[in-house]
């Protein structure tokens, strides 16, 4: 077989039996947007449409081990999905520190469908160090914004208040995703004091995996050279059209 080349992107996270989320999705998505997916797996999940049925946490030294056999020089971002324990986010917390390329970190703490896929011990770890990191750029929904502040998110303003606060403890940039706001979607972008909104209209559909999808395009887009306003602006609008496409498919129905 030949040998593929462009850049890469790494994904770090969980499985999902029908790869509509987690790993999975991310090598559909990288492979869609043209560039090389390699992947360390954190733990393995066993759910559907119903939630978490089980969850294998790979052991920290498993999960080491996978991350230096990683062609560092060929890799240009990281995407960073459920990590499963805490000894498994202090680990991709050290490896992130030694690589020192961009990860886009989705802090997903439960599955849509319902279920857990971080224990309260990984959350802490998450918040108060990945979700720190200098070269982290944090994509939480509301309810995870929520719960990495401790405080309520009821309007868009006070999702851009959020972003700010969260930027502020030391990443890169916070995308906070506005999803679960009532209304038309609005996302705030925070990056070093600053606030940018992003609207599109609500699109009346059911998707799974939208989260790690929008990150996963994110990191894509900074892989290839983009921006980080261009990488946010073409995820958003890839992930839009997957969702009219959902429409369409669900009209013809």
């Amino acid at each position: 077989m030949e040998r593929v080349t462009g850049p890469a992107v790494l994904s770090i996270g969980t499985t999902h039996p029908q790869n509509v989320a987690g790993v999975g999705r991310d090598v559909i998505v990288g492979t869609g947007l043209g560039v090389r997916v390699f992947t360390a797996i954190a733990a393995v999940s066993a759910q559907d449409d119903s939630g978490v049925h089980a969850l294998h946490v790979l052991p920290p030294e498993n999960l080491a081990a996978q991350l230096a056999s990683i062609a560092r020089s060929e890799l240009r971002a990281v995407r960073i999905g459920a990590l499963g324990s805490a000894e498994n986010t202090d680990v991709v917390a050290v490896y992130l520190a030694s690589v020192g390329v961009v990860a886009v970190v989705d802090p997903v703490r439960y599955a849509s469908s319902g279920g857990a896929l971080l224990d309260d011990r990984a959350w802490a770890v998450l918040r108060d160090r990945l979700a720190a990191m200098h070269n982290v750029v944090l994509t939480p929904n509301v309810p995870e914004a929520e719960a990495l502040l401790g405080e309520s998110i009821r309007t868009s303003e006070e999702s851009a208040r959020a972003a700010l606060a969260l930027q502020a403890r030391g990443p890169r940039a916070v995308l906070v995703k506005g999803g679960h706001l009532s209304g038309d979607p609005v996302d705030a972008l925070a990056t070093e004091g600053d606030v940018e909104m992003f609207a599109h209209t609500h699109l009346p559909v059911r998707a799974r995996g939208t989260g790690c999808t929008l990150a996963m395009a994110i990191a894509c887009g900074l892989a290839k050279g983009e921006s980080l306003r261009d990488a946010v602006v073409d995820a958003r609008a890839y992930v839009h059209a997957k969702m009219e496409a959902l429409l369409r498919e669900e009209t013809v129905r």
